[in-house]
C-alpha cells in the first residue's frame, strides 16, 4: 500500500502484460481486421465486451441498413454460444472464417462464417457422437427427473471453449450407451472435426464426502443428474468444467462441481465438490462459465444448497467461491450473503447469474474487483482479494451491496462491462445501465432501456471500436420452444434501442427460442443459436 506511483504503473503494466497472455481470447486472426471469439463473454473475465468490432456502429444498425442475412440449419437446440475462429484451413475447402456451434442432439457444426451459398451451403463438417445403432442416443429429459429446463434430449448444452494454440474445439456431451450413462470430454480439430489429443475422455471423479449419495465417506461424480451448463474455462493450458443440476434445482440427490483437465493431454488434473458433506450447491449461473482474474484463480456463483464453511467445514452453497488451481482447486476465499439460509429455503439462488471480474479499478481503495447478482435482486461487490467470507448479522464485510438493485426483480443472467458502465438486465425488467467510479457502483442507473423483457431476461455483450460506437445487444429468449428469439441492439451510452429483428415484419425472423442463450457478436456478424438454426446477421447487401 506505500507502493510509489512509479511502481504503481510497474505493477499495473505487469497486470495489464499477464491478462493479455490469460485472456487473450478475443484476439487478431491472421485475416486482417478479424478478430476470434474463442470462449463465452469474449474473455475469462466475463466482461462481455468486444472492443474490437468496427463495422457494427450505431449509424448503420437500424431496420433499414441490418438485418439477418442467413441461417444454417442444425439438429438440435443450440443452448451455447456460437465460436468463430478466421482463417482455418478446412482439407480440400481452403481458408474460411468459421463459425462452430453444438447440439442438444450432440451434434458439433462448422459452417462458413460469412456465407451459406454454394459451397458454403453445407457445413465444413460435421461430427455426432450418438450412434442409435449401437445404443448410444442423448439422454432422454424424462430420465432425470421432473425437469423443465432442457426437453426432450440433453446431449452438448454449454459453450465450447476453443485453443487456437494447439488447434482444438474442447466440447463436453452427455449420452445414453445402452442404459448406462456418460459424460464425456471431446478435443476436436478445428480445421476437421476429428478428436485429438487421445480423446474423448470419461468424465469420472471421486471426494471424500459424508454429504447426499454419498458411500463409504466418498461422493462420486453422477453423470446422469449433473447438468453441465456452465461455460468451459481455458485458463494456463487448463480445462475447466463446471456442473449444477437439471431443472430448478429440485432434482435430488446432486452437487456442484469443478474439474480441470490438461489441454494437451485431456489428463485430470483436479476435482473439486462445492457440497461435499451436504447436498445441492450447484454451479449453472444461466449459462456463464467459470471467471478467472489475472492472477489465475478461478471465480464462480453458487445456487441452493449447503452452506456450513463458516463452520469449518467443507460446504459453499449460496456463495461466491474463490478457487486456486496452483493448490488443487482448493478454496481460497468465498463471500456468503448473510440470509443465505433463507435465500436456500426460497429458491433464491445467488448462482442465477454469473460473476464478472471488473477491469483494475484506478482511484480505487480496493481495485481488484468482482461484481455478481442473483434471484434476490442484490448486487454484490466483492474484493477479489479478501472476499469478506460470512457476517451473520448483514453483508457489510463487503465493498459494496446494493439491495433491491433492479426494483424487485430477479437477475437469471450475468452483466457486461464497458467504458465504466455495467450492463444488466432482469426478469421483466429494463436494461440497468449503472456507472463504476473509483471502484463503487452507482446506486441509481444512469440509463434505462425504454421497454422490458419478459423471463428470464437476458445477459447482454457491448461491441464498440475502442471507447466510441458502443452497441449492447441481448437476446428475448422469453418465448422459448414457442416462438422466435428477438434480436436487440441498443446505444451503449443511453440505452436508446437502435434495431430489434421484430421491426422488418419476417425479412429478420429468428428460429424459436433457447432460453439464456447469448448473441456472438464479431467482424461485422452477430451470430444467433436457435432450436433449429444458427441465423446469422449483418449489414444488408
Amino acid at each position: 500500500m506505500g507502493a510509489t506511483n512509479e511502481k504503481r504503473r510497474v505493477t499495473v503494466s505487469r497486470v495489464k502484460t499477464l491478462a493479455t497472455l490469460l485472456f487473450g481470447c478475443l484476439v487478431a486472426a491472421p485475416a486482417l481486421g478479424q478478430i476470434n471469439y474463442t470462449t463465452y463473454h469474449y474473455d475469462n473475465l466475463r466482461s462481455g465486451q468486444n472492443p474490437h468490432e468496427t463495422t457494427l456502429t450505431p449509424a448503420v444498425v437500424n431496420v433499414s441498413s441490418f438485418g439477418k442475412l442467413f441461417s444454417q440449419p442444425v439438429d438440435g437446440q443450440v443452448y451455447g454460444a456460437p465460436l468463430v475462429v478466421s482463417n482455418v484451413h478446412i482439407p480440400g475447402k481452403g481458408a474460411h472464417n468459421v463459425v462452430y456451434v453444438a447440439t442438444e442432439n450432440d451434434s458439433v457444426f462448422a459452417f462458413d462464417a460469412n456465407s451459406n451459398t454454394g459451397i458454403d451451403a453445407a457445413p465444413l463438417w460435421q461430427v455426432s457422437f450418438i450412434d442409435a445403432a449401437k445404443g448410444i442416443t442423448t439422454i432422454p429429459s424424462t430420465d432425470v427427473g421432473p425437469t423443465i429446463a432442457i426437453e426432450p434430449q440433453i446431449g452438448i448444452t454449454s459453450t465450447m471453449v476453443i485453443n487456437t494454440a494447439n488447434s482444438t474445439l474442447y466440447v463436453v456431451s452427455a449420452t445414453k450407451e445402452n442404459g448406462t450413462y456418460y459424460q464425456r470430454l471431446h478435443a476436436l480439430n478445428l480445421t476437421t472435426g476429428a478428436e485429438q489429443l487421445g480423446g474423448p475422455v470419461v468424465i469420472t471423479a471421486t471426494v471424500n464426502g459424508s454429504g447426499a449419495d454419498s458411500k463409504n465417506g466418498t461422493i462420486t461424480f453422477d453423470p446422469l443428474h449433473s447438468n453441465q451448463r456452465a461455460a468451459l474455462l481455458l485458463l494456463n493450458g487448463v480445462i475447466y468444467i463446471a456442473w449444477s443440476s437439471h431443472g430448478l434445482e429440485r432434482v435430488d440427490p446432486y452437487h456442484g462441481w469443478v474439474m480441470g483437465y490438461d489441454a494437451n493431454t485431456l489428463a485430470q488434473t483436479a476435482a473439486f465438490c462445492v457440497t461435499p458433506d451436504g447436498d445441492q450447491g450447484g454451479i449453472w449461473q444461466s449459462g456463464n462459465g467459470p471467471a478467472a482474474d489475472p492472477q489465475g484463480n478461478i471465480y464462480f456463483m453458487v445456487g441452493n444448497g449447503t452452506f456450513d464453511a463458516d463452520k469449518g467445514r467443507n460446504d459453499f452453497g449460496m456463495s461466491m467461491v474463490k478457487l486456486a488451481p496452483s493448490s488443487g482447486l482448493k478454496v481460497a476465499d468465498y463471500f456468503t450473503p448473510f440470509d443465505a439460509a433463507i435465500l436456500t429455503q426460497k429458491d433464491w439462488d445467488l448462482g442465477s447469474g454469473g460473476n464478472l471480474m471488473l477491469p483494475y479499478q484506478n482511484g480505487a481503495t480496493e481495485p481488484n474487483l468482482a461484481v455478481g447478482a442473483g434471484k434476490d435482486g442484490n448486487i454484490y461487490l466483492v474484493n477479489r482479494q479478501n472476499m469478506g467470507h460470512f457476517n451473520v448479522k448483514n453483508n457489510s464485510q463487503i465493498v459494496q451491496e446494493i439491495r433491491r438493485a433492479f426494483d424487485g426483480h430477479s437477475l437469471y443472467s450475468s452483466p457486461a462491462f464497458w467504458q465504466g458502465n455495467l450492463y444488466f438486465w432482469g426478469v421483466y425488467d429494463t436494461l440497468r445501465v449503472f456507472q463504476v467510479t473509483k471502484g463503487l457502483i452507482g446506486t441509481t442507473p444512469i440509463a434505462t432501456s425504454s421497454y422490458s423483457m419478459a423471463s428470464p431476461g437476458a445477459t447482454p455483450v457491448v461491441t464498440s471500436n475502442g471507447a466510441e460506437n458502443g452497441i449492447v445487444w441481448a437476446v428475448d429468449t422469453s418465448k422459448s420452444l414457442t416462438g422466435p428469439a428477438v434480436l436487440h441492439a441498443l446505444d451503449a451510452n443511453n440505452a436508446t434501442e437502435l434495431y430489434n429483428s421484430t421491426q422488418a415484419g419476417t425479412r429478420d425472423t429468428a428460429g424459436y427460442a433457447v432460453h439464456f442463450t447469448i448473441p456472438t457478436v464479431v467482424n461485422g456478424r452477430v451470430y444467433l443459436g436457435t432450436a433449429t438454426e444458427l441465423d446469422v446477421y449483418g449489414l444488408l447487401p
